[in-house]
Order: C-alpha cells, then sequence, then structure tokens
C-alpha cells in the first residue's frame, strides 16, 4: 500500500508538471507568433519593376474566379509602366485560352505590358514523337518516356523569354514574380516583395489546398536541405527552420517555390542567365528526381550569399476556401492544437528516421553516377527523392 500510495502521489506530481510545463510552453509559443507579427514591416508600395512570370494548364476556373482580377489589380497597384506580365499556356483542353484572351483585353485596358502565348500542342503530342534528346528516360517498364520536370522547364523558361529579350535592349527589372495558379491579393504580393526589406535569393509564399497541410513539399527543403519533418504547422525539422516558423519570422530554408515566388531579376539576364532545368536524364534513370523550382535555387549564386526564405505571413491557397481558412495564421489555432502540434513535431524528430538514413538509396545512386563519369555534378542533390516522373496525355505519373 505504501508503495502504491507513493507512486500515484509521483504520478499527480508528474502529470501536474507536464500541465504546467505546456501551459507555459503554448503561452510562449503564442507570445512569439504575436510579438512576429506585430512586428511585421510596413508593406509600403516600392518604386520597383517587376517581371511577373506565370505558366498555366486547364486553370480556366481560377482564372476566371479570381486569378485575372488578382493579376489586373496587382499590375494596376505596381503602376503599368513598372511591370510586365508574361503568361505561357499550352494544350490545355478547358477554356484556359480564352480566359487568358480576357485577360489580355484586361490588361490592356490598364495599359499594362505583357506577352500571353498560347499553344495548341498537347501533352499527347508531345509523349507521340519520335524520344530523341534530352528530356527522355528509359522507365522500369521498359519504354522510353517523356520526363515530366525537363517539360515543365522548357514550359517555365518561355515564359523568361520577353525578360532576356528586354534586357538586351536595356530594359531591365528590379524582381521577377512567378505566379502559380493561386488565390491572392495585392497585399500579399506586397508583402512578399518586401520580405527581409527586399533582401533576399528568393522569398515564397505558403501554399495550401486542404488545409491546413502545406502544399508544395516537392519543391521545400528546411535550412539543412531536409524535407519538410510534417505537414502542418511548425512543419520544420532543423531548429533554424522550425524556431523562425515559431516567431512568425521569415523561415531560413534551402529550397521553396509554395504558390508565389520573389526573387531578384538580375539573376535571369545576362551571360550567365538562371534558367529552369531538370537533372540529367543519366541520373534520372537511376529512378531519381528533383524538382525544377527546387533546382533553380541550387543553381542560383545568390542563394548562398542572400539566403532563401519562406514568409510565414503570406498564406495562398489553390481554392478561394483554402485561402480564407489559412489567412489568419497560427494565431486562430486553439491551445489544445498548438500543444498538439508542438507535440506531435519533437515526437517526429527524436522517432523518425533521420535524414540521413532517408537520404542514404538518393545519395548512394548519385554516388555511383558520379563514379561513372568523372564530369557529373549535381549541385542540387539536396532536392532529389526517389522517385521517376513521367509526361502522360492527361497529366502525369509516377512509375
Amino acid at each position: 500500500m505504501y508503495f502504491r500510495h507513493h507512486r500515484k502521489a509521483i504520478g499527480r506530481i508528474v502529470l501536474a508538471l507536464f500541465v504546467v510545463l505546456s501551459t507555459l510552453d503554448v503561452l510562449h509559443v503564442r507570445q512569439r507568433l504575436a510579438r512576429g507579427s506585430a512586428s511585421l514591416e510596413n508593406h509600403t508600395l516600392r518604386s520597383e519593376r517587376v517581371f511577373i512570370a506565370g505558366i498555366f494548364w486547364n486553370n480556366e476556373d481560377i482564372l476566371r474566379a479570381s486569378l485575372s482580377a488578382a493579376l489586373v489589380a496587382l499590375a494596376e497597384t505596381l503602376g503599368p509602366k513598372n511591370v510586365f506580365i508574361s503568361i505561357h499556356e499550352s494544350g490545355s483542353w478547358d477554356n484556359t485560352k480564352d480566359a487568358l484572351r480576357e485577360l489580355d483585353e484586361a490588361l490592356e485596358r490598364v495599359g499594362a505590358e505583357r506577352r500571353i502565348t498560347t499553344s495548341n500542342v498537347t501533352h499527347l503530342d508531345e509523349i507521340s514523337v519520335a524520344p530523341t534528346g534530352e528530356g527522355w528516360v528509359e522507365t522500369p517498364q521498359g519504354k522510353k518516356e517523356l520526363r515530366r520536370i525537363p517539360y515543365l522547364a522548357r514550359q517555365r523558361n518561355v515564359g523568361l523569354e520577353p525578360l532576356a529579350e528586354m534586357a538586351e535592349r536595356g530594359v531591365h527589372f528590379d524582381k521577377i514574380l512567378f505566379v502559380n495558379d493561386v488565390v491572392f491579393s495585392t497585399e500579399d504580393v506586397l508583402q512578399l516583395l518586401n520580405t527581409r526589406g527586399g533582401k533576399y535569393a528568393a522569398a515564397c509564399s505558403m501554399d495550401f489546398k486542404v488545409p491546413p497541410y502545406f502544399y508544395d513539399t516537392f519543391a521545400l527543403r528546411d535550412s539543412n536541405g531536409h524535407e519538410h519533418l510534417m505537414p502542418a504547422w511548425p512543419y520544420f525539422r532543423s531548429h533554424a527552420s522550425r524556431e523562425a516558423m515559431m516567431n512568425n519570422d521569415p523561415v531560413p530554408v534551402a529550397s521553396c517555390w509554395n504558390g508565389i515566388v520573389a526573387m531578384p531579376a538580375q539573376v535571369f539576364t545576362g551571360p550567365s542567365a538562371l534558367r529552369f532545368r531538370g537533372i540529367p536524364d543519366s541520373l534520372a534513370v537511376t529512378h531519381l528526381e528533383g524538382s525544377e523550382c527546387c533546382l533553380i535555387h541550387a543553381d542560383n549564386p545568390l542563394s548562398l550569399r542572400e539566403g532563401v526564405f519562406v514568409n510565414p505571413t503570406v498564406r495562398v491557397g489553390y481554392t478561394r476556401e483554402a485561402y480564407e481558412a489559412m489567412r489568419a495564421g497560427e494565431g486562430a489555432l486553439s491551445s489544445v492544437t498548438l500543444l498538439y502540434r508542438l507535440w506531435e513535431n519533437r515526437i517526429r524528430r527524436w522517432v523518425t528516421v533521420t535524414p540521413a538514413l532517408k537520404s542514404g538509396v538518393v545519395a548512394s545512386r548519385v554516388r555511383k553516377w558520379k563514379e561513372g563519369d568523372p564530369k557529373n555534378e549535381e549541385p542540387g542533390e539536396f532536392c532529389l527523392i526517389n522517385e521517376m516522373q513521367v509526361l502522360r496525355k492527361i497529366g502525369w505519373a509516377h512509375v
């Protein structure tokens, strides 16, 4: 009885300590989040010239529902003479082309310069040609198929052509803003452009499709180059990324994309201009792939010097519902949810496979690839995952 009584007493003390410490933990996080929100910069309009680029495919609904209006409003706010909008579409089977023609007319009315190109070349057309040149891979099924990532990189590079042409004529821009098929406001963009006072190699929003889960995990890598630890806040394994997220500060990462992305335009012009790419076919055939939106940061000479950041206060959505649901941020979470997320993050860090072990397969394949040819080099090794992605007539597939 004596020992049983003491065990109960010790249990009650441990439980009380857990409740007290957990309460203090949640209060501390709430203070940090509130302090970070209160210390946000005054996002005044900067006198910058912005090149806005996007690629769209079967995006009629969101263009007509919000995206076209958001682009027109952004052009009006930044000043029609301070923006150039470059959009490329290819092979949509909905009415995306008609929606883009309407956008073109709306931008004409406000006097914004732009180039909106459309193409009737479909995915089926792309995969039906003879498999020659770069971007094709031998799949485990023994077929030669067109890789998804080099295809996407080519589409994105088409959108950069006006930037290069204008640079040759002496017309330059301060920032380039890449826009996905997302719901956003002009204030979101101004806030993103002003991340860290405009000093960054890249600044990304956060994107959501099924709240509260972060969407674009393919391109996201924390400050140590690791994939996300969990799909909901505070997301990250690395200390630097996790702490910044808890403070509502710009989050240092190795790579991100996530809906809308701002980068200095200068790195996309000149003799060493950045362009989107996929990993070499000879590496992809080992069943590896990396997002073109991650590799661009690996190739960017400014990434190490200026840093790549996720701005946790800029949240966009792939639907209006997702956008509205996540606008309030973590300040709207209940204390119970915050506590659950904090402990989930800790437990995942303690018990999940370490990134070094998880990436062992990737590292082994890259090492063999390098040993096969001394010229082989891939600066974006942290972007790679154990997947093979190929284009299909109605989208793409893992093989």
